[in-house]
């Protein structure tokens, strides 16, 4: 009874010093991501840079660097502590690997399928989805020839592009996706850990939604509604942020975040691709039916650790338990 008493009070000692910084080192995080990268996409405006293939992409691909840059400049230079495995690299291989990388494929089929329960949307073999996004970045003779070329193809260019972009998903788009990644799911994940899984995903979530104000309100991922498609990147963000960040607690490591965020990225054009109807907010991953589909992600993941799950993350998450992986 007296251990009991003195571990208690010991490991409420220990949270009265942990939780404060923790605090101090999420919120220096978060201003500083925000202020760098939104001043990193004005600089380049200001400077007479356009939102326009093939720029929009490289600096889209740079701006995923700057939460891994920021995460690990506060780790290593204000409070002088290792990286690795504070931050969740961990190279260790599980079932949980997998999982995040075939994930996103869910996402893409549960996203067709509840587009087409929508009135207004049609299944479209021929591609209509795929080439209304083409006129923005490619000629009418160049559309052409993209055409002709597909229609050589053996097989349906759906199916080649699923594969092309699993391979991608894992390999150069999870390069890229680590550059957010150990920001929101290693760095931020860490020091928000005594919020419990839930709380601390609603708060990534909403500020990593956040965190994409400037490229949405240029016209990514919503061209044709950029300010109330910030509103909706900040709930398509909110609703992933607890898939990955229980994807990172379960594999033990930030890289199994980072392959199913870059698969997500590889495959989302998937979404649109045989459909035809709607626009950006109520057809593909980020519109309407994504929402839906990760809402029904979330649930199953749920159901999963409440019945399946030997031991269940969804108990409050402590500063302890977090610094295992």
């Amino acid at each position: 009874m007296t251990k009991d008493l003195l571990s208690i009070k010991a490991n409420k000692e220990f949270l009265s010093v942990m939780i404060p910084r923790s605090v101090k080192k999420a919120s220096l995080f978060i201003i500083l991501v925000i202020l760098i990268s939104y001043g990193f996409v004005g600089a380049y405006l200001a400077l007479g840079g356009q939102w326009v293939m093939p720029m929009s992409t490289i600096i889209s691909a740079l701006y995923m660097l700057i939460p891994m840059v920021i995460a690990v400049s506060i780790q290593k230079l204000v409070y002088k502590q290792s990286v690795i495995e504070p931050l969740g690299v961990s190279f260790h291989f599980n079932i949980w690997f997998i999982i995040a990388w075939l994930m996103p494929v869910i996402l893409v089929f549960f996203t067709l399928g509840i587009s087409l329960l929508f009135p207004f949307i049609e299944y479209s073999p021929e591609m209509s989805g795929f080439f209304d996004q083409l006129p923005g970045s490619y000629s009418a003779e160049q559309i052409r020839e993209i055409e002709i070329a597909i229609e050589t193809l053996p097989v349906h260019y759906f199916w080649i592009s699923l594969v092309g972009g699993l391979i991608a998903g894992v390999t150069i788009n999870a390069l890229f996706a680590f550059g957010e990644e150990l920001g929101w799911r290693g760095f931020l994940l860490k020091e928000l850990s005594f919020l419990g899984f839930w709380k601390s995903s609603i708060v990534i979530g909403v500020v990593w939604g956040i965190w994409h104000a400037p490229m949405i309100l240029q016209g990514h991922n919503y061209p044709d509604h950029r300010i109330f498609g910030v509103l909706m990147m900040i709930i398509f963000c909110l609703l992933l942020s607890p898939i990955l960040g229980y994807i990172t607690l379960k594999a033990k490591s930030v890289l199994a975040a980072s392959i199913c965020h870059g698969t997500i990225n590889a495959l989302a054009g998937l979404t649109f691709m045989v459909v035809e109807g709607g626009n950006d907010l109520t057809v593909g991953a980020t519109g309407l039916p994504g929402i839906i589909a990760l809402c029904l992600i979330n649930v199953g993941i749920f159901l999963f650790d409440r019945v399946g799950a030997n031991p269940s993350l969804f108990a409050k998450t402590s500063v302890g338990r977090r610094k295992n992986i």
